[in-house]
């Protein structure tokens, strides 16, 4: 090859090769190279706008996890926001579908209760319903039973002695919502029930003590309820809220066991004009929620009714509740049989106390703990009987 031929041969050669490689830049699609994430704090690749599709309206909203409950519902079927463990909790309201049936007096709503079965929806008109009812058949978790209102329905149990405004026996996965009950020894009673949800209700001028979850009921929310107005029978028995059975009552009401009402949560209730304690905790129930309520003790009648929160189970959080005026201390514990009253956690509580006590008394100690983020005013004996804990 002669030396003209050979600078011709590479010349052509280095053409060739230019072309490819603009033929491989045009063909990129215009791409630029992947920018440079380090440090970046956000996630790296594209992010999906895809949603999964939301529950129907037969569906009440689902558990989320801590700290701002609910967004899942747990495999056991729990009710939005009933969560175990330890954390802040809070949650959020569940909304009334379409009615499946719609009442207006009290026959058609003992009729429509005797009717009613998973998925169904009972609409309660404005009016007073007179007399106490009965719920006895479950819903499901994924299809539970609701019965809605407003505070313009009425049920009046026509008295302070005898029987219960509204009773869910054995009744589990049911929703009762927005409506009033009134003027009944008891104001709403669960038996047995597991899953379900009392919320937005006001419950006042009760006998004995307004909102009550016992005989194994678990895993149940009390939400955003106004309770008022309670003891007209017996000042004594005048709780707001009741959680369990006194030891004392095991053999008639949990066939000699402990009560295990567990994992309940009581949260964003206010509580007012109650003669017992806004919360009664009892021995035998474990791991429950008492989350952001609000107490007045103005009306506490003594002897034992002196502070607004008593627990005397296990594993309770007590957590980012107001009170205020209690006739002792602002919150308690206590031993009521050997190993109960203990491993309860009191956090980010404001005990406006205006009485002779502690905003906090733990009787005894045990693995009790008052957080360092609780407040006490107006509490002669100061926040605790025992130093704080810094988490």
């Amino acid at each position: 090859m002669t030396s003209g031929n050979r600078v011709l041969w590479l010349a052509t050669g280095a053409f060739i090769c230019s072309v490819i490689a603009l033929i491989v830049a045009l063909t990129s699609g215009g791409d630029s190279a992947t920018p440079d994430t380090a440090g970046a704090t956000g996630a790296v690749g594209p992010t999906s706008t895809t949603r999964k599709p939301t529950a129907s309206t037969d569906d009440a909203p689902t558990d989320t996890a801590e700290p701002s409950a609910p967004s899942t519902t747990p495999a056991t079927g729990s009710a939005p926001g009933a969560t175990s463990g330890g954390g802040t909790a809070s949650a959020k309201e569940v909304s009334c579908p379409a009615a499946t049936a719609t009442v207006n007096d009290a026959a058609s709503l003992e009729q429509a209760l005797a009717d009613a079965g998973p998925g169904d929806s009972i609409r309660l008109a404005d009016g007073t319903y007179e007399g106490r009812f009965k719920a006895t058949t479950p819903g499901t978790a994924d299809r539970p039973v609701y019965v809605c209102g407003g505070p313009g329905a009425v049920i009046d149990g026509g008295g302070t002695d005898g029987d219960y405004g509204f009773h869910l026996d054995g009744a589990s996965h049911w929703r009762l919502v927005g409506f009033t009950v009134r003027n009944s020894q008891k104001g709403v009673m669960a038996d047995r029930v597991q899953g379900s949800v009392i919320q937005g209700l006001t419950v006042e001028q009760i006998g004995d003590e307004a909102i009550h979850l016992r005989n194994f009921s678990t895993d149940n929310l009390v939400l955003n309820n106004t309770v008022r107005d309670t003891g007209k029978r017996k000042e004594k028995f005048g709780e707001g809220v009741y959680i369990g059975s006194a030891e004392s009552n095991w053999c008639t009401v949990s066939d000699c066991k402990p009560d295990a009402s567990n994992r309940n949560m009581i949260s964003g209730n206010d509580i007012s004009a109650t003669t017992a304690e806004s919360i009664d905790i009892k021995e035998g129930t474990s791991d429950g929620k008492v989350i952001g309520n609000t107490f007045d003790g103005s009306l506490l009648s003594g002897s034992h009714n002196d502070s607004w929160v008593d627990v005397k189970g296990n594993g309770w959080l007590i957590q980012g509740n107001t009170g205020r005026n209690a006739l002792q201390d602002g919150f308690q514990t206590h031993e009521i049989i050997d190993g109960w009253g203990t491993d309860n956690t009191f956090k980010g509580n404001t005990a406006d106390v205006n009485g002779p006590g502690y905003g906090f008394k733990l009787t005894p100690v045990e693995g009790n703990k008052v957080a360092c983020d609780n407040k006490a005013e107006g509490a002669a004996e100061g926040l605790a009987n025992v130093d704080c804990a810094r988490s």
